[in-house]
C-alpha cells in the first residue's frame, strides 16, 4: 500500500506539472517511478531488469489521461493555437512509433542515462542560448518540410525517453516567438500523439515478454502504477487549473528550467 500511496502523490503533482508546464506528466512520473519501483519492488523481483522500461512505457500511457485533461483545460482557457499545433501532430505520432520500438529494444541502464543527458543538455540550451529566458520576437512559421522533421525528432525522443514532447516542443515554440503560457499548453496536445503511438508500441513489442513477472502488466505498462497515477493526476490538474495564464513570463521560464534540474538531479541520485 505505500508504494500507492507514493504513486498517487507523484501523479498529483504530475497533474500539476502537466497543466503549468506542459510536462506531460514524464518528467515527474519517469524518474520517481524508476526509484519506487527499484528500492520497494527490490533488485530481485522479476520486473528489476525492465524497471526502466516499465517507469518509460507506465509513463508514456499516463500522458494519455493527463495530456488529453489538460489540453481541455487549455482549449476552455482559450490558450491554444491549432495553426501551430496540426502542422507537427502526425508526424509526431510517427517519431513515436520510432521511439517506443528503439526503447524496446535498449538495455534500461542505457536508458536511465540516456535521459540524464538529453535533460541536462536542454537545461544547458534554455539557459545559455538566446531566446528562452527571454521572449523573442515572433517569428515566420517554418516549412512543412521542416515541420515534419521537427516532428519526428521529438516524437522519436519523446517516447524513446517517456518524457512527452514539452522538453523539445516548450523551447521550440519559445524561440518562435510564443509566451510560455502558450508554449506549455500547446505542448499537450502535442504529447497526445506520443502518448498513443508510444503506448500502442510498447504493448505491442513486449507483449507476452512480461509474463514472467506477475499479473498486472500489459507488456511494459504497470497497470496498477497506471491506476494510482492517473488518479493522483486528476487531482493535479484539477488544482492546478485556476493558475492558468497568471504566472509572469519571466518566472514560468525560470521555474521550467528550474524543474528540468531537480530532474536530472533526483535521476543521478539513484
Amino acid at each position: 500500500m505505500e508504494l500507492y500511496f507514493w504513486l498517487v502523490a507523484c501523479g498529483t503533482l504530475a497533474g500539476v506539472t502537466t497543466v503549468l508546464f506542459g510536462f506531460g506528466g514524464g518528467f515527474v512520473v519517469v524518474p520517481l517511478l524508476y526509484h519506487l519501483l527499484t528500492h520497494m519492488r527490490g533488485p530481485e523481483t522479476p520486473a528489476a531488469s525492465h524497471t526502466m522500461q516499465i517507469a518509460v512505457a507506465t509513463s508514456t500511457c499516463v500522458m494519455i489521461f493527463g495530456s488529453a485533461m489538460a489540453t481541455a483545460k487549455h482549449q476552455r482557457a482559450g490558450s491554444l493555437d491549432w495553426a501551430v499545433i496540426k502542422p507537427l501532430v502526425f508526424a509526431i505520432a510517427a517519431g513515436s512509433v520510432l521511439g517506443a520500438a528503439t526503447a524496446a529494444a535498449v538495455e534500461g541502464g542505457w536508458l536511465r542515462w540516456a535521459f540524464i543527458a538529453y535533460v541536462s543538455l536542454t537545461v544547458l540550451d534554455c539557459w545559455l542560448r538566446p531566446g528562452f529566458l527571454l521572449q523573442p520576437a515572433r517569428e515566420a512559421r517554418p516549412a512543412r518540410a521542416r515541420n515534419a522533421l521537427t516532428g519526428i525528432v521529438i516524437g522519436w525522443i519523446a517516447a524513446l525517453l517517456g518524457v512527452g514532447g514539452s522538453v523539445m516542443t516548450v523551447p521550440l515554440l519559445r524561440r518562435r516567438g510564443v509566451s510560455m503560457t502558450g508554449a506549455t499548453a500547446m505542448a499537450n496536445p502535442l504529447t497526445l500523439p506520443v502518448a498513443l503511438a508510444g503506448t500502442a508500441t510498447y504493448a505491442a513489442l513486449s507483449w507476452g515478454g512480461m509474463a514472467s513477472v506477475g499479473a498486472g502488466y500489459v507488456g511494459y505498462v504497470d497497470l496498477r502504477a497506471f491506476l494510482a497515477l492517473v488518479a493522483g493526476s486528476y487531482a493535479g490538474i484539477r488544482m492546478a487549473s485556476p493558475f492558468i495564464g497568471r504566472i509572469p513570463d519571466q518566472v514560468h521560464a525560470r521555474v521550467y528550467v528550474g524543474l528540468l534540474v531537480a530532474v536530472v538531479a533526483s535521476m543521478l541520485i539513484g
